[in-house]
């Protein structure tokens, strides 16, 4: 009477199955991402992406403005925090602090792992390298880093604005 992929009705007395949750869209690209739990280049293969190598070494502003709107989901623009590093890095030479908690940020988003070292001693030792690396990751994971969050969630929901709701519940 029933195939195995339908439940029956719930029986008079039962509390009825609940529904299968709701999709929404997150705006996260769909493509491959990598599912080993390891970063996707190594710290110094910043020769792979020789353009993004350059912009880092001359105007590290951009490239850590561009992966902390990604990280932070669109919530303060890159120029915000393309500022902030700036004035960091102007005033107190310590502009790696600010960038080592987005990697932790990121690393904890992609389950990625600390690797070679801390993030901090790695942003304070080697921070080009680090946010070239970075880059790269939300790259290969299908980011297209010159749109930002907001044009990444419209390539993704193909144009189309997905309006912002919360489940409604039931009252009585």
């Amino acid at each position: 009477m029933y195939s195995s992929t339908e439940n029956p009705p719930p029986s008079y007395g039962q509390p009825p199955t609940a529904p299968p949750p709701i999709q929404y869209a997150t705006g996260v690209p769909s493509q491959a991402m990598n599912s080993n739990g390891e970063w996707s280049t190594g710290l110094c293969d910043c020769g792979s992406d020789v353009s993004n190598c350059c912009i880092t070494c001359w105007c590290p502003c951009i490239t850590f403005g561009q992966i902390a709107e990604i990280a932070d989901k669109g919530t303060t623009s890159c120029a915000v925090h393309g500022a902030l590093y700036t004035i960091l890095l102007l005033l107190t030479g310590c502009q790696c602090i600010y960038s080592c908690m987005y990697r932790s940020k990121m690393r904890q988003q992609y389950m990625l792992p600390e690797e070679p070292c801390n993030d901090c001693l790695l942003h304070c030792c080697c921070e080009a390298c680090a946010m070239c690396q970075e880059y790269r990751e939300l790259q290969h994971r299908g980011f297209n880093m010159s749109l930002g969050w907001h044009g990444n969630v419209e390539r993704q929901n193909h144009g189309v604005v997905m309006p912002q709701f919360a489940p409604v519940e039931m009252k009585r």
